[in-house]
């Protein structure tokens, strides 16, 4: 990027009250001369005076229509002037207006406290529609804290995380104090950031803000007064200065500013996010990828996995890949399969290539003190270690406590990728499902082979770590890692309606995901994973028109992520043999006329429930024929009615 250069001018405080700064005016002294010169050298007086008159009210004119900077924030205007677009407060100090100076394009201003920090914002030009402003509060005290709050206004926001309540644009569920900023598992962890994360948000006033990758970055917000906290801080944080740098907490962001929000965003985009290096497998955007998980859990074994198969091409159903998930090993951190419970596993791999079956199988970075690879592990310090010593730290995840990989040690990773590539090709394994990944599972005092500034970065590490195995491969973090050719599956979703993972929460976790960068999203399983303990004792598997629903939505997204060929086998031909529409369109699903991506979760609610009708497909377009006893808006007996089925988008009523 290049600047534009203005002129320097002097700066001084204006008299009364306001703590605005704003430039001098010329000073007359300047303009006086001594008599006896020629008139030559009056005229040129005079033509300079008037000259640097023009000058300080073309600077003035820029700062009055752009940038308002006062002793506690500032604020940055539209393009056009009209209105405000961006303002920030700043939370932990005062600038001193009186120190303020400018040398080109650069405002730099000392604290209230002399010498104990130092604030600067720069004005560059990128491109000639738009404007940017670089911002930095450098503290020069140790351990103290740098925080300014971001004002919403009207605006909508959207980017950060992926949630566990995602709304589309951005919902603030509550108020959050500053917490780290790194990447977590938020379907255990309800209250944290998600897995997927960038430190870049985008406002529909076409203002976008991205926090750069140095600042021991802190998250928070406020839903009372619709704010966003940006905090930076070493001290009781999992943040550390790089080697021979003092814990100087710098808060510095860029703002960017554009004549649309289109414009903005690709011009961001281009200039921090990382571009796939390959595209995955053509089959994965064309044909559901099928997991064993959400029918079977850990009781998968050999015959479960070949009727699994069979199944899927008894109804005719298409297939990318077959997805042998958790369990299929004796203990958490082996390489090989169970023979207990796959006592001919070669066999089985002949049989599921023979029917056309690519196979994957899901992998993780922990390693149980059962597993034989634990004690190599430990041999070769291929592992997270404990913070003041050599022994592998141990962590505790959702299938109990284990040691975990060190992705930032290059022996490690080969060691990984090497056993992974011996798993390829003793069974012709396509690829591998790489689950975990986050920060959250991370000991809280660790040591690791290159030491971590920034947490994420482990996340990013061991995402890359699935480069190799790219077509068919898919993972569940990403932070700087958009350069990553696979399919990032967004975290785990329970077979619910709502938005906190639900249903509805679907469309806008894959938008947020698109928008940070990752344009390969692979969705949760259709139907989700039960969520048991909202269903009748008695059910097992998500209701049928919640089910419908998710894999009408999936139509919406890049890959479909299918478990429950037996929900499917249960209902497709019932009900006295009547074809019931949805069920036969569901072999050939077309997708629903929905403009705005936030009402489609109440559009499927409707338009999939049996209380409301049946679901058909006439002229290309699908409709709800309104059952007899209930009539038309009207609430059936245990549904939940969003609004009028007639004035919802997409949805026509037969009648």
């Amino acid at each position: 990027m290049h600047k534009q250069h203005g002129e320097a001018f002097p700066l001084q405080r204006k008299e009364g009250k306001s703590s605005r700064w704003k430039p001098s005016p010329p000073d007359p002294s300047s303009q006086q001369f001594q008599f006896g010169v020629g008139t030559l050298l009056v005229v040129g007086v005079f033509v300079a005076a008037w000259c640097g008159c023009m000058v300080a009210l073309k600077k003035t004119e820029w700062l009055k229509g752009k940038l308002d900077l006062m002793q506690d924030g500032f604020s940055l205007k539209s393009q056009n002037g009209e209105e405000v677009v961006f303002r920030q407060v700043f939370q932990s100090g005062l600038l001193d207006l009186e120190s303020c100076f400018e040398d080109e394009d650069i405002v730099t201003c000392s604290g209230m406290d002399p010498g104990k920090c130092r604030f600067a914002i720069q004005m560059v030009r990128p491109e000639k529609a738009m404007v940017c402003y670089h911002v930095t509060w450098e503290e020069m005290v140790a351990n103290s804290t740098v925080e300014h709050k971001m004002f919403w206004g009207d605006a909508h926001w959207y980017g950060g995380y992926e949630m566990s309540i995602q709304h589309w644009p951005i919902w603030l569920p509550a108020d959050q104090e500053p917490m780290p900023f790194v990447t977590s598992d938020v379907y255990s962890f309800r209250n944290s950031f998600g897995g997927v994360l960038e430190r870049y948000w985008l406002s529909s006033k076409a203002v976008a803000i991205k926090i750069n990758d140095s600042v021991p970055f802190h998250f928070g917000f406020n839903a009372t007064e619709r704010s966003l906290t940006f905090q930076a801080r070493y001290e009781d944080s999992p943040y550390k200065p790089a080697l021979g740098r003092s814990p100087f907490p710098e808060l510095s962001y860029h703002i960017c500013i554009g004549p649309d929000l289109t414009s903005v965003h690709k011009y961001m985009a281009q200039s921090y996010f990382k571009k796939p290096l390959k595209v995955p497998s053509e089959k994965m955007f064309r044909l559901p990828v099928w997991s064993t998980w959400a029918l079977y859990k850990k009781e998968v074994d050999q015959d479960k996995v070949l009727e699994f198969a069979q199944t899927i091409q008894k109804y005719g159903f298409g297939y990318s890949h077959l997805e042998i998930d958790d369990m299929y090993m004796r203990h958490y951190g082996d390489f090989e399969f169970d023979s207990s419970k796959f006592p001919r596993v070669t066999e089985m791999f002949e049989i599921l290539k023979r029917d056309g079956f690519s196979v994957t199988v899901w992998i993780h970075p922990f390693v149980h003190k059962d597993s034989p690879n634990f004690e190599e592990g430990k041999r070769r310090g291929l592992f997270v270690t404990e913070a003041m010593g050599t022994s592998p730290a141990m962590v505790e995840w959702w299938n109990g406590i284990g040691t975990v990989l060190d992705v930032t040690n290059p022996a490690a990773r080969d060691w990984f990728q090497s056993q992974l590539g011996w798993l390829r090709s003793k069974y012709g394994i396509s690829s591998f499902k790489f689950d975990a990944g986050e920060t959250c599972y991370l000991p809280a005092q660790f040591r690791t082979f290159q030491p971590l500034s920034d947490p994420s970065v482990w996340s990013r590490l061991y995402a890359e770590m699935a480069i190799p195995f790219y077509e068919m491969s898919e993972v569940r973090v990403g932070y700087q890692s958009q350069h990553v050719p696979c399919f990032v599956r967004v975290i785990d979703r329970d077979s619910i309606w709502g938005y906190e993972l639900g249903l509805k929460s679907l469309i806008p976790t894959v938008l947020t995901l698109g928008l940070l960068g990752y344009p390969f999203v692979l969705p949760d399983m259709i139907g989700g994973h039960e969520g048991r303990e909202l269903q009748p004792a008695d059910v097992q598997l998500p209701v049928w028109d919640l089910y419908c629903a998710v894999s009408l939505v999936g139509e919406e997204v890049p890959a479909d992520h299918v478990s429950r060929d037996e929900r499917i086998s249960q209902h497709a031909y019932r009900q006295d043999g009547r074809d019931q529409g949805l069920q036969a369109e569901f072999i050939a699903p077309h997708r629903i006329p929905v403009d705005d991506p936030e009402e489609a979760g109440d559009v499927l609610r409707l338009v999939a429930h049996p209380d409301f009708g049946q679901f058909v497909k006439r002229d290309g377009h699908f409709r709800v024929a309104p059952r007899p006893d209930v009539g038309i808006g009207q609430r059936a007996e245990g549904a939940e009615l969003f609004g009028e089925v007639a004035d919802l988008p997409g949805v026509e009523l037969e009648g």
